[in-house]
């Protein structure tokens, strides 16, 4: 047995019985080809079957160099376990190896200690919110780390904590958002990386390498993240299939496992330190060319379980495409031809990990109801006419858990000088009241929009990762700025009615009056949720919301009240401390307390 970053992980190569592993503790059965093949990642696909307490799958591994080969295993319950390997096509160094352990479960002392070992994510009962396999409730406060697996988020071997600024690492990040206490990252596996070349970062390609249907863009050069390697190189091989530009679009069909070999470690280090990751498998953008040069949907589908495999063992949300831009994509019918693909062949993820995607605006709008997504997301139509697409998601036939992916990013404005000159008309500068006021009435009225499951922060400097001299905003910078500590209130607005948050439903009508006539802005409205017997009430007002009245309550009832405020996370009583509802169940609110947004909890005495 190893101990790698603080989690423990089993590294079984062939035969090994009568070992010790707890339950959802990534082990690691190695497999080495005695075939030689042209292409591994394409050539050979390699497996065991699993068998445990209430488990009876195959699982599948990953080429990881030369010829070796992984699967990475979880036990879901105590118990024994046990594998036999296989492969196809079949290889003498795949066939028939076996195993087995002995699974035992945590000690709550332990689960303590690590949040994590409380299991994988999976939906509540009611299929709104989240929890982890033994049922302790989990509400996801993320941040946007797109270029997590690149240099920008430097790894160092060493333990030693650097301030954040041009000298910090990957682990004074962790550091310092778990402090904020964050339990999630957003991160995309490759983008694939593009040759730099000294370019602009977004030009357009020549007429041979133009798609049918538009130019394809190819974002490369010294000016963004999406570009930028790690220790282990590229995720993908050159020279590639594009005519004219073979030695900077990669060639898709030829993962280069150190590149992944960067990202394992640092996936490990973020579980050791109670985070889940959200990898998206590639960006939208690289689809264009993906699928005029290549097999589509063959070829990306593959990657997708690879990516998928190699992840599959840990605390992970895994998700087959960031789906920010759906006109810079072969579109969301051509990425289901991938999915479906991936889950025929080789079944959904088999230790029940979540899919999910970055979408816009939502996961339900791009795939329809009852799809492959098992964690609905919203995003990138920021403003808050947008939150209500969590509540339509949890109104669906078949609801699922969801929350805001891509939010309002704190600093998005006309100045920022990213993207060619593109700019947004509706933000504030980063680190401002008026921003900060702008990221709450994302957290808070896309939670109480029906978006349960959490809430991803996000800000300029930190999606983009960016660090040369000429950004605007370096991501040490963004990442200190107050709006960002302030998401850690989100979880105390929540849980200050205890695991009852899982039972709330939406309805900002409940509020009267609730929005004024401006759609793309994130002041004047308000949002609010209750339980089904009307014991509680969870409300917020953006700045500028008219003095209001809840409807909807128990009749002729008094009701315990509070004011919150969403800047300090503390709580004060509304006037004398109880509202009283009217004969028609009408709770009038007095004035509130400030000049700002508030949250309310109104709390039915029994």
């Amino acid at each position: 047995m190893r101990l790698r970053l603080g989690l423990a992980a089993l590294a079984w190569s062939g035969a090994m019985w009568g070992a010790t592993a707890h339950t959802w503790e990534k082990q690691e059965i190695t497999l080495t080809a005695s075939r030689t093949f042209a292409n591994p990642y394409v050539d050979v696909t390699v497996w065991v079957d699993l068998t445990g307490p209430n488990f009876h799958k195959r699982v599948y591994g990953f080429w990881d160099g030369g010829a070796t080969f992984r699967v990475r295993i979880v036990a879901t319950e105590p118990g024994a376990w046990r594998w036999r390997s296989g492969s196809a096509p079949a290889d003498p160094g795949f066939a028939g190896k076996t195993g087995s352990f002995t699974a035992v479960a945590w000690s709550e002392q332990e689960k303590a200690a690590d949040p994590l070992r409380h299991g994988f994510l999976r939906a509540t009962a009611n299929q709104h919110a989240l929890e982890q396999a033994d049922g302790t409730p989990f509400f996801a406060l993320g941040d946007t780390w797109w270029a997590l697996g690149t240099n920008r988020f430097r790894w160092y071997d060493d333990d030693r904590e650097r301030p954040l600024g041009p000298e910090a690492g990957f682990k004074d990040y962790v550091r310092y958002r778990k402090a904020q206490g964050y339990n999630w990252v957003n991160m995309i596996a490759a983008f694939p990386n593009w040759m730099t070349d000294g370019q602009p970062w977004r030009v357009v390609m020549n007429d041979a390498a133009k798609t049918t249907v538009r130019s394809a863009w190819v974002e490369f050069g010294t000016g963004s993240a999406k570009n930028m390697d790690n220790e282990g190189g590229r995720p993908f091989q050159f020279p590639g299939k594009v005519p004219g530009y073979e030695n900077m679009f990669p060639d898709v069909d030829r993962v280069n496992p150190a590149y992944f070999q960067a990202i394992d470690r640092k996936i490990d280090y973020l579980n050791a330190n109670g985070f889940v990751a959200f990898i998206e498998v590639s960006r939208r953008d690289a689809s264009l060319l993906w699928s005029k040069y290549y097999a589509w949907p063959d070829s990306y589908a593959r990657f997708i379980e690879y990516v998928w495999s190699r992840y599959q063992a840990n605390h992970t949300v895994l998700s087959p495409i960031h789906l920010d831009i759906i006109s810079e994509t072969v579109g969301p019918d051509e990425f289901l031809k991938a999915i479906r693909m991936v889950k025929e062949k080789y079944g959904p993820p088999p230790f029940g990990t979540l899919l999910s995607a970055n979408a816009n605006p939502s996961t339900l709008e791009n795939w329809g109801d009852d799809s492959w997504v098992t964690l609905h997301q919203i995003g990138n139509m920021r403003e808050h006419n947008n939150y209500w697409y969590l509540t339509e998601i949890f109104r669906a036939a078949h609801p699922r858990p969801a929350l805001n992916g891509e939010p309002y990013y704190s600093g998005y404005t006309d100045a920022r000088s990213l993207g060619g000159g593109r700019g947004y008309q509706y933000g504030a500068k980063g680190g401002t009241e008026l921003d900060d006021q702008y990221v709450r009435s994302a957290m808070y009225g896309s939670f109480l929009s029906g978006g349960f499951a959490g809430h991803v922060y996000g800000a300029e400097g930190i999606w983009g990762a960016d660090i040369e001299a000429a950004a605007p905003i370096k991501m040490w910078d963004a990442f200190q700025w107050r709006s960002s500590s302030q998401m850690q209130y989100l979880r105390t607005f929540a849980f200050s009615i205890g695991a009852r948050y899982r039972d709330l439903a939406p309805d900002a009508d409940l509020v009267s009056p609730d929005k004024t006539h401006v759609v793309r802005g994130y002041e004047g409205w308000a949002y609010c949720a209750r339980t089904p017997d009307r014991a509680i009430f969870l409300a917020y007002f953006e700045k500028g919301c008219p003095r209001s009245q809840v409807r909807g309550a128990a009749l002729n009832s008094t009701y315990r009240a509070e004011w919150f405020d969403p800047r300090a996370g503390t709580w004060s009583p509304v006037g004398g401390g109880t509202l009283k509802s009217s004969a028609i169940g009408i709770v009038q609110l007095p004035d509130f307390p400030g000049d700002a947004d508030w949250g309310l909890r109104l709390v039915l005495e029994r």
